[in-house]
C-alpha cells in the first residue's frame, strides 16, 4: 500500500500503547527462506534459497521455476523478496515471467494468475509512486519510465485481473489506488475562483471512493486499507472532516498502525479545518510512534515554518521557531529520504535564502520530477524562478513562475505568489497597464496586501510624475485608488490575526497623495514613520538618564532621516503650528550633523540648505523677523547665490522698514536678477503696496511689469496672470456707472480680469486666488451671490487667508444672512486682521442691517461698538466717523419706533444721548473738505435729526418713564407671583420626589414579605415531601440505594379477614364496595348485578338508583372484585371508603358510608373465575396509595 502514505495524517493512539519505535508490518510474512522442490530420480534435497540476502538479477531464477514446474506461491514469494528488498523492477520480472511460465505450461488456475496479476498491479503502482513526471531530457521516449507508464501498464494488469473474476476483493482496493494516483496526475483546469474544482478530477476522486466502498462492503467493513483509501479520496475532494472521521475509525480499530500511519492523515485534516495545534498533536504522536516517519518530520517542519511565519521577523521567537523548523525536522527528514518531494521543496526554500543556487537548483528538481501532488510541484517550479529571478535571468523567470501558477490551476486559482512575482517582472519590462490588471485581478481573488502595496504605489508614482511634468492631466481617479488601495494596507496592518510589519514606504506614498487634499493625514503617515524609525533604534543608542521627555524626544529625532523631520515640519507650518515647525526644523539640521560625522555618510549640505531656509520662514512666520534675518544671511554666507533667500531678505527689509532699506534692497534685488520669476513676483506685490493708482491702468506700473513679465520672460507664470486679473478686477469695481456706456465698459473689464484668472487655472486648478477672483468677479458683475458662495467655501478649505473669510461676509451680507457675514467678518479679524478698520467697518454694518431685520437694540449697540473701534483705529478717515454718526442715528430711530414694553428708559435716554453726537458729527462732516456725501445731504440729515427726532425721542423718555413708573407695581407683583408660583412648583416637585421615594420604599419591603413567606412555603414543602419519600422508600443495605418499600402479606391478610366480616352481613353473599359521596352532595356508588346474584337485589338496584339520581356526581368508579371462590373472604374492609379522583376538590367531597349503607347500595359481585383476575394486586396498591393521601 505505498500509494496511500503520502498524504495520511497522524493522531494520538490510546495511552495503553507502549510502542516506540514500531517496525513496519509491511513484507513481514515473508520467509528469510525457502526450499524449492526440485522434481526428479537423482533429486536428493530441494533447492533452498536465502530471501534475507542480496538478491541478484532474477533469469536464473525464472529459469529453476519455470523447469522445476513451481506453483504459484514460489513466484509471489520470491518476487515480494525483491520487493522488500526495493528491488521492485526485478519483482516485476519475476512476476511477469511466472505468469508466462505458468500459460504456456497450462498448468496455472485462474486463481493462481489472479493472485499473481493483483500482485503485479501492486507493483506497478509501487513504481508509479516513485517513477518522474516528465521524461528525463536525453531519454528515449520508448525507454521512457514515467508516471504515467506505469499507470498505464497498472491497469492493463487490473483489467486482465478482472476478465478473471472482477469481484475478487483485493481489485477494488487496488483500482481505488489507481485512480487515486490518476487524480493527482490530472492537471487542474482553470477554475472561476480559488474553491472551484476541476470535474474530471473530482469524478476520478468520487469513482476512488466507490472503488474503497466496494473493498469494504466485501470485507464485511474489516478492511481498514479501504477505509484509509476512502479518507484520502474524502480529503482530496475537501471533504475533511468526513475523512477525519476515516482516519479516526482506522486509528481506533487499529493503534498499532504506523504503515501507512492513519495520523498523519489525522493532522492533516485538523490542518484543513483550522486546528494547527491539534494537527501538531497528531504529527508528535506519530513521530512517536515511529521515529523514523520521514512525513512526520518534515509536516512538523512545516507546522513550525508556519507558525514562525505569524511573528514579525524582529520578534525574538522566530529565529528559534525557524531553527527548529529546518534543522530538527526537515533536516531530519531530509536525511532519511532525500529525494522525498515534500522535503526537497521545504529544504529548497531555506537553501534559497541562503543563496545557495546550486543545492536549489537540485532539490527544486526532484520536488517537481518525482511528486505526484500538484502543489509541490508548483512549488519546485517556483524555487526555480526565483532562483533565475535572482540572477536576473527574467525571460526564464517568468516561464518558471507561470508554470508554477499553472500546477496549481492557473487563472483564478493559480499559486498567488506566483501571480504576484509576474506582475513585478512586468513591472520591470514597463508593462505597467499589464501589470495593474494582473494585480487587480488578484486582489479580486486573494486580497493580497502585498499586491494591495504594489498596485497602490503603482498608482502613486502614476499621480506623482503627472504633478512633475510639464503637462498635467486629471489623475483623480488614479489618486483616488491608490489611496484606496494603500489605506486597506494601513488597516490590515491592525489586523491581530495577520502579521504584517507597518512599511514606511506605503506611509510615505500617502503622505504624498494627502498633501494637497488633507496636510493633517500626511501629517499623521509621517508621525508613523517617526515612529517606525524610532522603534529601530538600537538600546545602546537610545539616550540614558534623560528625565524631561521632550529632551528625550528630540534626542531620539536627532537619529531620525532628516528629510521626513523637514518635511513633518512643513506641515506644521501649513497648520500655523509655528513653534512646532521650528522645533522639527532644528532638531533636522542637529540629524545632520550626525549624519555628517558618521563614516561613509553622503554630503548632507542640500539638506541643511533647505531645512535652514525652512527654519528661517517659521522664525519670519511667527514673527521672530530678526532671527529669521540671521538665518537667512548664515545661508547666504554659504550659498551667495541662493535666490529665494535674497527674496526673503528683501521682503523682511520691506516689512521692518517699508520706505527706507527694503524699497532699496527690492529694486537692487530686481536689478541683480530680473530673470528670475520669484524676484519679479516679489517687485509686483511691492509695487501693488506702494503704487500710485493710475487713472488709465495702461498707465500702471504693476500692470506694465506684469506685461513685461508674460512677454518677455514667461508667458505662462501663474502669479503674473494672477496679479493682472486683480488689477483688472480692482480697475472695474472703481469705474463709473452712471451710462450705459460706463456699464459695458465696465462689464467687460471684469470679462478681462476673469480671462486672466481662467487662465491661471487653465495651467494650475489649484490656484485659489485665481479662483477667488473669478468668484469675487461673479458677485460684483452678475449678482450671483449662491455662485460666489460656492467658490469662497472651496477656497477656503485651501488657503488661510482673512480675505476668503472677507468675501464670505460680503456675499452673505447681500443674501441678508447676516449671522453668517458676522461669522465670517470676526474669524477674518481674528487671523490677522483685528487692527484693520476696513473689517471693522464690516462687522458693524453687518450688526446694523441684522438690528433693523430683527429690530433688535442689542444688536444695534454691536454695531456701534465695531464703527467706535473702527474710527478708534483711523481717526483721520472722516467716513468711519460718518459710519458712527449714522448708526447713532439709525439707534434712536429704532428705539422710537419700539413699544414700551420691548424697551427701558435707560434705551431711550441712550438713543437721546447718541442722537445728539449724531447731530453734532453731521455738522462737523458737512463742513469737511471732501464729506463721504453730498454736503446738502448730511445737512439734511442733521436737521431733521435736531428738529424731529429730538422732539420725538423726548415724548419717548416721558412716555417711557410713565409707562415704567405706572408699571413698576404690576411688574413687582407679577415678579412676586412669578417667583411664588415657581417656589410652589418647586415644592410640589419635592414633595411628589419624596412620594414616590416612599412608594418605592414601600414596594421594596412587601416583595421582601412575599419572597420570605414565599421561601418558607417552599421549605415547608420540601419538608413535607422529604418526610413522604422517607416513609415510601427506604434505603438498600448492599447497594446504598433507595428503593420502594415493598408491602408487608399481613396488611394483606388483615384485609381479607376484615372483608370476612362485611360478607357475613350479606345473606345474599354480595360484598359491599364503598362507594365515596362529596361534602355537599350525595354519595356516589356502581352499582353491577353478579351471576350467581338473587332476585332480592333488583330491590338494593332500585334504591341505589334513587340515590343517584338525587345528587349526580362525576362518574369516576372503581370496580372491586372479589379474588376467592367460593367460601373466600373480601379483601376490602366493609366501614373502609374507596374514592378515586384526579382533582383536589374531590378530595373535600368524602363522606364516609357505613358498612350496611354501603352493602345496600351496591349490586352482589360474582365470584366466578370469570370475573378474577390480576388486577387484585393493583387494587391492593390503589387502595394504600389512597390512604397515605388522606
Amino acid at each position: 500500500m505505498a500509494a496511500l502514505r503520502n498524504g495520511h495524517v497522524n493522531g494520538h493512539a490510546p495511552t495503553f500503547m507502549n510502542e516506540t519505535a514500531m517496525a513496519t508490518k509491511r513484507f513481514s510474512d515473508i520467509p528469510s527462506a525457502i526450499d524449492i522442490p526440485v522434481q526428479g530420480i537423482d533429486a536428493e534435497e530441494d533447492l533452498e534459497l536465502n530471501l534475507e540476502d542480496a538478491l541478484d538479477d532474477p533469469t536464473e531464477l525464472c529459469t529453476v521455476l519455470e523447469s522445476e514446474g513451481a506453483a504459484r506461491g514460489f513466484w509471489m514469494t520470491i518476487a515480494l523478496a525483491y520487493a522488500k528488498q526495493r528491488k521492485v523492477d526485478y519483482a516485476i520480472e519475476m512476476l511477469s515471467k511466472g505468469l508466462a511460465a505458468m500459460g504456456n505450461s497450462g498448468r496455472g488456475t485462474p486463481k493462481d494468475r489472479l493472485s499473481m496479476l493483483s500482485c503485479l498491479c501492486w507493483l506497478y503502482l509501487w513504481k508509479s509512486r516513485e517513477a518522474p513526471r516528465v521524461i528525463p531530457g536525453g531519454t528515449l521516449v520508448s525507454e521512457a519510465r514515467n508516471k504515467d507508464y506505469y499507470l498505464q501498464a497498472s491497469t492493463a494488469t487490473l483489467n486482465e485481473a478482472t476478465r478473471i473474476n472482477q469481484s475478487f476483493p483485493p481489485l477494488y482496493l487496488a483500482r481505488g489506488v489507481l485512480y487515486l494516483l490518476r487524480a493527482s496526475l490530472q492537471p487542474p483546469s482553470r477554475g472561476h475562483g480559488p474553491g472551484s474544482q476541476d470535474s474530471e478530477r473530482v469524478e476520478t476522486l468520487k469513482q476512488a471512493a466507490k472503488c474503497f466502498e466496494d473493498a469494504l462492503r466485501a470485507s464485511k467493513g474489516k478492511n481498514m486499507m479501504a477505509v484509509l483509501g476512502r479518507a484520502r479520496a474524502q480529503f482530496s475532494l475537501g471533504k475533511y472532516s468526513s475523512a477525519l472521521e476515516n482516519y479516526q475509525e482506522v486509528l481506533s480499530k487499529m493503534p498499532g498502525l504506523s504503515d501507512p500511519d492513519p495520523r498523519i492523515g489525522i493532522g492533516c485534516c485538523f490542518w484543513q479545518l483550522g486546528f494547527k495545534d491539534d494537527a501538531k498533536g497528531a504529527w508528535d504522536r506519530a513521530l512517536d510512534v515511529n521515529p523514523q516517519s520521514r512525513v512526520a518530520s518534515v509536516l512538523l517542519g512545516l507546522y513550525y515554518l508556519h507558525t514562525s511565519s505569524q511573528l514579525a521577523p524582529n520578534d525574538p521567537s522566530f529565529i528559534g521557531l525557524y531553527k527548529k523548523a529546518m534543522t530538527e525536522y526537515t533536516q531530519r527528514a531530509f536525511k532519511l529520504d532525500k529525494d522525498q518531494p515534500l522535503t526537497c521543496a521545504t529544504f529548497g526554500s531555506y537553501f534559497l535564502s541562503r543563496k545557495a543556487m546550486p543545492t536549489v537548483e537540485s532539490l527544486a528538481r526532484k520536488a517537481i520530477d518525482y511528486t505526484d501532488i500538484n502543489a509541490i510541484a508548483s512549488d519546485g517550479w517556483f524555487l526555480l524562478a526565483r532562483k533565475e529571478h535572482f540572477a536576473n535571468n527574467l525571460a526564464q523567470a517568468m516561464d518558471y513562475y507561470k508554470k508554477a501558477d499553472e500546477a496549481r490551476g492557473g487563472g483564478d486559482k493559480g499559486h498567488v505568489p506566483a501571480k504576484f512575482a509576474i506582475a513585478q517582472l512586468e513591472v520591470l519590462a514597463n508593462d505597467i497597464d499589464g501589470a495593474k490588471y494582473r494585480l487587480e485581478k488578484l486582489i479580486q481573488t486573494s486580497k493580497s496586501v502585498e499586491a494591495m502595496v504594489l498596485l497602490g504605489t503603482l498608482y502613486a508614482e502614476e499621480v506623482f510624475a503627472n504633478q512633475s511634468s510639464g503637462y498635467k492631466e486629471d489623475k483623480t481617479t488614479e489618486q483616488k485608488k491608490a489611496i484606496g488601495l494603500l489605506e486597506s494596507v494601513r488597516v490590515a496592518w491592525k489586523d491581530q490575526k495577520k502579521v504584517f510589519s507597518p512599511d514606511a514606504s506605503v506611509l510615505l506614498n500617502l503622505a504624498r497623495l494627502y498633501e494637497g487634499e488633507s496636510a493633517e493625514k500626511s501629517l499623521q503617515c509621517l508621525q508613523q514613520v517617526e515612529q517606525i524609525e524610532v522603534d529601530k533604534i538600537p538600546e545602546e543608542e537610545r539616550p540614558e538618564g534623560t528625565e524631561d521627555e521632550l529632551t528625550a524626544l528630540a534626542e531620539l529625532r536627532s537619529r531620525l532621516p532628516a528629510q521626513l523631520l523637514n518635511n513633518m515640519g512643513c506641515f506644521q507650518y501649513q497648520a500655523e503650528k509655528y513653534e512646532q515647525a521650528r522645533v522639527l526644523f532644528q532638531t533636522a539640521l542637529a540629524a545632520c550633523v550626525k549624519e555628517s560625522e558618521r563614516e561613509g555618510a553622503s554630503d548632507t549640505d542640500a539638506v541643511v540648505t533647505t531645512v535652514s531656509y525652512n527654519l528661517a520662514r517659521s522664525f519670519e512666520a511667527d514673527g521672530l523677523l530678526d532671527e529669521a534675518k540671521t538665518v537667512l544671511e548664515g545661508l547666504l554666507e554659504r550659498h551667495g547665490d541662493y535666490a529665494d533667500a535674497h527674496n526673503r531678505l528683501a521682503y523682511i527689509a520691506l516689512r521692518q522698514d517699508p520706505t527706507g532699506t527694503g524699497p532699496k534692497m527690492v529694486s537692487q534685488l530686481m536689478q541683480n536678477d530680473h530673470t528670475n520669476l520669484e524676484v519679479r513676483a516679489l517687485y509686483g506685490w511691492y509695487l501693488s503696496k506702494s503704487k500710485k493708482r493710475a487713472a488709465n491702468i495702461a498707465e500702471d506700473p504693476e500692470q506694465r511689469h506684469y506685461k513685461h513679465t508674460l512677454q518677455h520672460y514667461d508667458k505662462h507664470d501663474n502669479y503674473a496672470l494672477t496679479g493682472m486679473g486683480n488689477l483688472f478686477l480692482s480697475t472695474a469695481r472703481e469705474m463709473r456707472r452712471d451710462s450705459d456706456s460706463d456699464k459695458e465698459k465696465r462689464r467687460k473689464t471684469y470679462e478681462k480680469a476673469v480671462e486672466f484668472y481662467d487662465k491661471a487655472l487653465q495651467l494650475d486648478p489649484r490656484n485659489a486666488y485665481a479662483a477667488q477672483g473669478v468668484g469675487v468677479a461673479l458677485v460684483e458683475d452678475k449678482r450671483e451671490y449662491g455662485a460666489g458662495v460656492q467658490i469662497f467655501t472651496k477656497v477656503r478649505d485651501t488657503i488661510k487667508d482673512s480675505s476668503v473669510y472677507i468675501n464670505l461676509g460680503h456675499v452673505y451680507a447681500e443674501l441678508k444672512q447676516y449671522s453668517r457675514a458676522i461669522e465670517n467678518y470676526e474669524a477674518a479679524v481674528a487671523k490677522d486682521r483685528a487692527e484693520d478698520p476696513q473689517i471693522l467697518a464690516c462687522l458693524g454694518r453687518a450688526w446694523l442691517l441684522k438690528a433693523k431685520q430683527e429690530k433688535s437694540v442689542a444688536a444695534m449697540r454691536k454695531s456701534l461698538e465695531y464703527s467706535q473701534l473702527a474710527l478708534a483705529l483711523a481717526k483721520d478717515q472722516i467716513h468711519f466717523k460718518f459710519n458712527v454718526a449714522f448708526v447713532q442715528i439709525q439707534a434712536a430711530q429704532l428705539v422710537y419706533t419700539l413699544h414700551e414694553n420691548q424697551r427701558t428708559l435707560e434705551e431711550v435716554q441712550t438713543a437721546a444721548e447718541g442722537l445728539d453726537e449724531a447731530i453734532e458729527a453731521f455738522t462737523e462732516i458737512a463742513q469737511s473738505k471732501n464729506p463721504p456725501y453730498p454736503k446738502n445731504d448730511i445737512e439734511q440729515r442733521a436737521n431733521m435729526g435736531r428738529n424731529t427726532m429730538r422732539r420725538q425721542l423726548e415724548r419717548a423718555v416721558q412716555s417711557q418713564r410713565e409707562y415704567e413708573e405706572k408699571n413698576a407695581s404690576k411688574l413687582q407683583q407679577a415678579r412676586e407671583l412669578r417667583e411664588a408660583e415657581m417656589k410652589r412648583r418647586e415644592e410640589e416637585k419635592q414633595k411628589a420626589e419624596e412620594a414616590a421615594l416612599e412608594q418605592k420604599r414601600r414596594i421594596a419591603e412587601e416583595r421582601q414579605k412575599i419572597h420570605e413567606r414565599d421561601r418558607e412555603l417552599a421549605e415547608k414543602r420540601a419538608e413535607e415531601q422529604r418526610k413522604i419519600e422517607e416513609a415510601e422508600y427506604e434505603t438498600d443495605s448492599e447497594t446504598g440505594e433507595k428503593r420502594k418499600i415493598k408491602k408487608r402479606a399481613g396488611g394483606k391478610r388483615k384485609k381479607k379477614d376484615i372483608e370476612d366480616e362485611g360478607e357475613s352481613n350479606d345473606d345474599s353473599g354480595s360484598v359491599g364496595g364503598g362507594g365515596g359521596g362529596g361534602g355537599k352532595g350525595r354519595g356516589r356508588g356502581r352499582n353491577r348485578r353478579g351471576k350467581s346474584g338473587s332476585a332480592d337485589n333488583d330491590d338494593n338496584d332500585d334504591e341505589n338508583n334513587d340515590d343517584a339520581n338525587e345528587g349526580e356526581a362525576p362518574k369516576k368508579k372503581r370496580k372491586l372484585v372479589r379474588k376467592s371462590t367460593g367460601g373466600r373472604q373480601s379483601k376490602f374492609k366493609s366501614s373502609e371508603v374507596v374514592v378515586e379522583s384526579d382533582s383536589d376538590d374531590d378530595n373535600n367531597d368524602r363522606v364516609p358510608v357505613s358498612a350496611p349503607e354501603a352493602a345496600g347500595r351496591t349490586s352482589s359481585i360474582s365470584s366466578s373465575p370469570v370475573e378474577e383476575g390480576d388486577d387484585d394486586d393493583d387494587e391492593d396498591e390503589a387502595v394504600v396509595q389512597r390512604r397515605r393521601r388522606q
